[in-house]
């Protein structure tokens, strides 16, 4: 199974929430999920920024695999670059339609 994590929201407690789902799907003992996409916009993009309290988690969800993708539209219109975000999260032209795209190859969507 495949699991696509919508991050939007700037409330740190939804991002916490969104981060720990990506791990708890991780540690899942059943060895049934194959893959971890979280696609970030709009305000969700300060969890993913260097420097901020989640960096640290970011960066160990990113070493065990899961993958972090972040709007460049948002970017864009928050005047950000990929340079200011955590290292090794993939800059996608569309987080829509990424998460569109990720649902229509049999990602399940979470939204925290």
């Amino acid at each position: 199974m495949q699991t696509v994590i919508h991050l939007v929201s700037g409330d740190v407690t939804e991002q916490k929430t969104a981060l720990t789902i990506a791990k708890n799907l991780l540690d899942d003992e059943t060895g049934s999920i194959d893959d971890v996409a979280v696609v970030v916009q709009a305000d969700g993009m300060k969890a993913i920024k260097t420097g901020q309290e989640s960096e640290e988690q970011v960066r160990a969800l990113l070493d065990d695999g899961v993958s972090f993708k972040a709007c460049s539209n948002t970017l864009e219109m928050m005047d950000l670059d990929e340079s200011d975000l955590v290292e090794g999260v993939e800059a996608v032209p569309e987080g829509a339609v990424e998460v569109t795209r990720l649902e229509t190859e049999g990602y399940a969507y979470m939204r925290p």
